[in-house]
């Protein structure tokens, strides 16, 4: 919920306007390093995020940036307001001066409007922070540049400020990323090829006209790097090192083979528990909503133990179960929730079987991550793919037990709330 405080966050002065420099703060009003771009990049990052803490960090930045915005908008407002009568100021920008009657619109300092595509949004949260990082510097270099080619006193103050904060953003996005524990070239899930990221291609050889030579640093050398001579060079006879390709299956699978069917067997099992039990909580659930649920996620259920039974197929194998003692734990649990919730509250009761529910979930998806990275490995790709619409289906559905009990949360709180008002 915004709401919009007639009160700048810096306040602005201007002692003389200047139209050619009002131009110029475009740049940071609709350009692709301004406030509007930071403004809706981390606002719609946040809306994307799971992540409770780090959507609140989000949040509250991409809400200063639309105060950045406010700010700028009123400081290349004042440059530009000569041009609304000046004929000489006008000719600073005919743009602003003829279509925009001298105030600011949604362009850049050339004249080119506001695009989306500024935008840096990939809904992985590491990535995504590491991108503001690097808005943010950017952000930082364009305002010191304004401040450079400005006079004004009190212009210089304004961007003075907002250079400020985007080192404050640069902080808080820096440290948000490190405590999130993750190494510095973890990205994504996918492992990149052994041997082949440690290569480094000396692809520009040669001496230059100005004496450049091929020069070696930390980025090429050492710390397991191994410098190799680039694709080009390799072509040709006595080429150095070759480069590391992974176009045959490691040698020693059989064990990995081993495995995957032994996950298989376990997720089968479990699977079929499953199929029984999911009835029985639809029925001792009090609320429609998550009845609904556990009816919609036992239709999947059913639908996954028929991917298992494909994945043998394809991998020609015996569609065989092995008795899975965790899920057989985790059901037993859950018989017992269900027996005590008798006793509850029907909010209270629905949140117990939530857990329980929940529990089963984290389970299941730590089982087919499993399965899913071994089939991977042993390229494996139409298992993968089944294995992966699976693993979606479960966390999606942890995803939908987790909107139910935020419900049923509210719900369990009314009856208090009631007792103090009265």
């Amino acid at each position: 919920m915004y709401h919009h405080v007639k009160k700048l966050m810096f306040t602005v002065r201007v002692d003389e306007p200047d139209p050619r420099f009002g131009n110029m703060l475009l740049e940071q009003f609709g350009g692709a390093n301004g406030e509007l771009a930071a403004a809706m990049q981390y606002s719609i990052q946040g809306l994307n995020c799971e992540d409770p803490d780090r959507k609140d960090l989000l949040m509250d930045i991409g809400t200063e940036e639309l105060s950045h915005l406010e700010i700028v908008g009123t400081l290349a407002r004042m440059h530009l307001q000569p041009t609304k009568f000046d004929r000489q100021a006008a000719e600073a920008d005919p743009l602003v001066a003829i279509a925009g009657g001298g105030g600011v619109n949604l362009f850049n300092s050339q004249g080119n409007a506001w695009t989306a595509d500024y935008l840096k949004i990939t809904g992985e949260l590491d990535v995504d922070l590491r991108s503001n990082i690097a808005a943010e510097a950017r952000a930082k270099i364009v305002y010191e540049r304004l401040i450079n080619f400005c006079d004004d006193a009190g212009t210089k103050d304004a961007l003075q400020f907002l250079m400020t904060r985007e080192i404050t953003h640069m902080k808080a996005f820096a440290l948000a990323l490190e405590s999130m524990g993750k190494p510095a070239f973890s990205i994504g899930r996918i492992a990149p090829t052994p041997g082949l990221v440690d290569q480094f291609f000396n692809d520009s050889t040669g001496t230059g006209e100005h004496g450049e030579i091929d020069t070696r640093g930390p980025w090429n050398e050492g710390n397991g790097w191994v410098f190799t001579e680039s694709p080009a060079i390799q072509a040709e006879p006595g080429a150095s090192t070759a480069i590391v390709t992974e176009s045959s299956p490691p040698a020693e699978q059989a064990g990995l083979s081993d495995l995957l069917i032994d996950e298989l067997r376990d997720i089968l099992h479990a699977e079929k528990q499953l199929t029984k039990a999911l009835p029985k909580m639809a029925e001792a659930a009090r609320f429609d909503q998550l009845r609904e649920l556990f009816e919609q996620h036992l239709v999947e259920t059913e639908n996954q133990v028929e991917r298992i039974n494909e994945c043998f197929e394809l991998l020609g194998k015996t569609a065989r179960a092995k008795p899975c003692k965790g899920m057989m734990g985790l059901v037993e649990e859950g018989q017992e929730v269900m027996a005590e919730g008798e006793e509850k509250e029907d909010a209270a009761a629905d949140l117990a079987l939530i857990g329980a529910a929940q529990r089963v979930e984290h389970y299941e998806i730590s089982a087919y991550t499993t399965a899913k990275n071994l089939a991977q490995q042993l390229r494996h790709s139409a298992v993968v793919a089944l294995l992966s619409k699976s693993l979606a289906e479960e966390e999606n559905s942890d995803q939908l037990l987790n909107q139910v009990a935020r419900s049923l949360m509210s719900v369990a709180r009314m009856p208090a709330a009631i007792e103090q008002v009265e």
